[in-house]
């Protein structure tokens, strides 16, 4: 089990999301400050416990609860925060996706989801096949080199299958449940949506091509993809 670390306002806390959305909550309204803004959401089940500092998953991304009440909690937005997500389009009666960090005595449910968001992408087209909807959204390449068919994707914070992928899109089919207890199907063409990659691709590709402290690839380590095929790592 791999967790991760919130360093991006100074906490030292250990956490960890599954892409399970728990519940759906209300944004109830938002106090904007230039390009931050703190944000209140309206909730239920996953208040029994909530407490402040503690972090929850919003539409995939990892915030801080900074104020909580019996129905509800509040959140700060970082500038950084809007730039890599589409939280800038929220408005006041939006439903959000909602989950709580993982505890150690919990399933892993879904897939390993830091709530860090790589960027987003556009819905391009939602389409009805018996029970079950596609949904293909384009994104950059910096994000689809990442995703792999049959492998997971974060989709605003939702867990799911990547059934199809290629040079510019990825279509994921949704089940029923995940219609009705998520905001996925709220979505509609053109729209925007947070995506977060398999952690695990980015560390393999993170120790194919060391780097030094600069941030530029040095030599290699002398592990290619040729010598993974090899002893049968890629299948």
């Amino acid at each position: 089990m791999i967790f991760m670390q919130d360093i991006s306002e100074g906490k030292n806390d250990i956490y960890m999301f599954t892409g399970i959305v728990e519940e759906t909550g209300t944004v109830e309204g938002l106090r904007r400050n230039g390009v931050s803004f703190s944000m209140s959401i309206k909730a239920k089940k996953i208040m029994d416990d909530v407490k402040v500092g503690d972090s929850i998953a919003v539409n995939g991304i990892c915030l801080t609860a900074t104020d909580v009440h019996p129905d509800g909690f509040t959140v700060d937005v970082m500038p950084e925060t809007v730039r890599r997500t589409s939280l800038e389009n929220l408005r006041a009666g939006d439903r959000v996706n909602l989950e709580r960090a993982l505890r150690p005595d919990t399933r892993l449910g879904g897939h390993i989801v830091s709530g860090h968001i790589d960027g987003t992408g556009t819905i391009r087209d939602i389409k009805n096949e018996e029970n079950a909807t596609w949904i293909t959204i384009s994104a950059s390449e910096s994000i689809l080199k990442y995703i792999v068919e049959k492998g997971s994707v974060a989709i605003d914070g939702i867990s799911l299958t990547v059934a199809y992928v290629d040079s510019e899109c990825f279509k994921v089919s949704v089940i029923p449940h995940t219609k009705n207890e998520t905001t996925i199907l709220e979505k509609k063409k053109g729209d925007t949506v947070n995506l977060e990659n398999d952690i695990i691709g980015k560390y393999v590709e993170k120790l194919l091509r060391p780097s030094g402290s600069d941030g530029k690839s040095k030599t290699g380590s002398g592990l290619t993809m040729d010598k993974l095929g090899e002893y049968g790592f890629l299948g």
